[in-house]
């Protein structure tokens, strides 16, 4: 069965990469939520929180990214289905425990295929928009522990990570 976790849902019998027909599978409603961080310096993070950052509103500008990266998805990920995204949402937080900003970013439709790819789409382009805002004061901030959290609907059924 596809998407199993046994099968690889894009190689066919012969091992060629394709898109997978999604025209008979059921219309319904699916969520995906996917998380990342950027880790910084105490500095880098105040200067962004201030909004003091050089290119502008570094949150701001990586929240907006994100949401329009995810609409964008098929155009990076070669086998992915152009989806009609009804909401995308992107969060970011400060975390001083990194210390860092943490990205959280929600993708929803009602269709044929999920939308985690969206959702992980959206928080890998708004990490990296942190990263392009604020380089000038941090060269050595570190992007990572970008995964999916949660997704709803479809036939595989629902999932939550474990340690969420």
């Amino acid at each position: 069965m596809a998407g199993d976790g046994r099968t690889l849902t894009h190689i066919d019998a012969s091992g060629e990469a394709n898109m997978v027909d999604v025209g008979d599978k059921a219309e319904t409603v699916r969520v995906a939520v996917a998380e990342g961080f950027v880790r910084m310096a105490p500095a880098t993070l105040d200067l962004i929180l201030k909004g003091d950052a050089k290119k502008g509103d570094v949150i701001g500008t990586a929240r907006l990214a994100g949401i329009m990266a995810a609409k964008q998805t098929s155009n990076l990920i070669p086998l992915c289905h152009p989806l009609m995204l009804t909401k995308v949402a992107v969060e970011i937080s400060e975390d001083r425990a990194l210390p860092g900003l943490r990205i959280e970013a929600m993708a929803k439709l009602t269709g044929r295929t999920g939308v985690e790819m969206e959702a992980l789409t959206a928080v890998s382009v708004a990490c990296l928009t942190i990263y392009d805002m604020a380089k000038a004061a941090d060269r050595e901030m570190e992007i990572g522990g970008v995964r999916l959290r949660e997704k709803s609907g479809g036939r595989s059924g629902d999932y939550k990570r474990g340690d969420a």
